[in-house]
């Protein structure tokens, strides 16, 4: 893994966008960024081939122009040029493995569009070894008090997605909102009144804090609220995020007979939070 933040590039204000947020999160993480751009017909340079030059022209344009754009937003900031003769699929499954995370550019939020992800990005996002960030176009800062969001399942070890969390806190000086989503059972509910709803919600709590304290120790500077919705997880964050800067959420990575999956939080997180969203796989 190289000390780098990756972006996709396919020329459209999305991608641009993506690569914005990528270079201020390299400045800020102190890191190097990788413009990427693939395109399965790109020629080698050779000698006295204006054909080549030619078929190159435009792959060659979109990463020149973000790089001079960039640069001059960032004059520090070292910046990579990365053009891939393959599929977009393969080479940005190929940055993500080198690289500290990988961000891609994603459309708005109505409801035709906001599915329209497109393959590509999802099976980027199910199958990339490091942390992928979606970030949408003409999001500006609305002045919202700054902090980042966390979605925890509370089953089974999430320590990767925790460490991007709070190193992402860090990094920007923000606070971190940990949230979990949990309904209440029905049946116990009708059961036994609201004293059980109340249990429920009781023993989520404390799982949490269980969660969360390693990593309050580890990150004594990093200010934490943590909260448990009464509602379904992929509400939960979705809600969580609605004034925030930056979704975090897991996708627990499957053996390679089941195939890359993502399930309804990361589905509810990518199609329908307005803010960027980071998907970090962990065991």
């Amino acid at each position: 893994m190289e000390q780098v933040v990756a972006v996709g590039l396919d020329g459209s204000p999305e991608s641009l966008a993506a690569a914005h947020w990528a270079a201020d999160e390299a400045e800020r993480r102190e890191l190097a960024l990788r413009l990427t751009h693939a395109w399965i017909l790109l020629s080698p340079p050779t000698p006295d081939s204006p054909a080549a030059d030619d078929q190159n022209y435009w792959s060659k344009r979109i990463v020149h122009d973000a790089h001079t754009e960039l640069a001059r937003d960032h004059p520090k900031l070292t910046i990579i040029e990365d053009l891939v003769a393959d599929e977009a699929e393969t080479a940005l499954l190929d940055a993500a493995a080198h690289s500290r995370m990988l961000v891609l550019g994603s459309r708005g939020l109505d409801r035709v569009a906001s599915f329209f992800l497109g393959d590509i990005g999802l099976h980027t996002i199910a199958r990339a070894e490091r942390p992928v960030v979606l970030m949408r176009a003409g999001r500006e800062a609305d002045g919202h008090e700054r902090r980042v969001v966390v979605g925890l399942s509370l089953h089974g070890p999430q320590d990767n997605l925790l460490e991007f969390a709070y190193v992402t806190a860090f990094t920007r000086d923000v606070p971190l909102h940990a949230v979990h989503g949990r309904k209440p059972d029905r049946a116990h509910t009708a059961a036994g009144g609201d004293g059980t709803a109340r249990d429920t919600m009781e023993r989520a709590r404390r799982e949490l804090d269980e969660v969360l304290r390693p990593w309050r120790e580890k990150f004594p500077r990093v200010r934490v609220v943590d909260e448990v919705r009464p509602e379904s997880p992929a509400q939960a964050v979705v809600q969580a995020a609605a004034d925030s800067d930056l979704l975090m959420v897991g996708r627990r990575k499957h053996p390679p007979a089941l195939g890359p999956r993502l399930g309804p939080v990361v589905q509810a997180a990518v199609h329908h939070a307005n803010c960027p969203v980071a998907v970090v796989p962990h065991e």
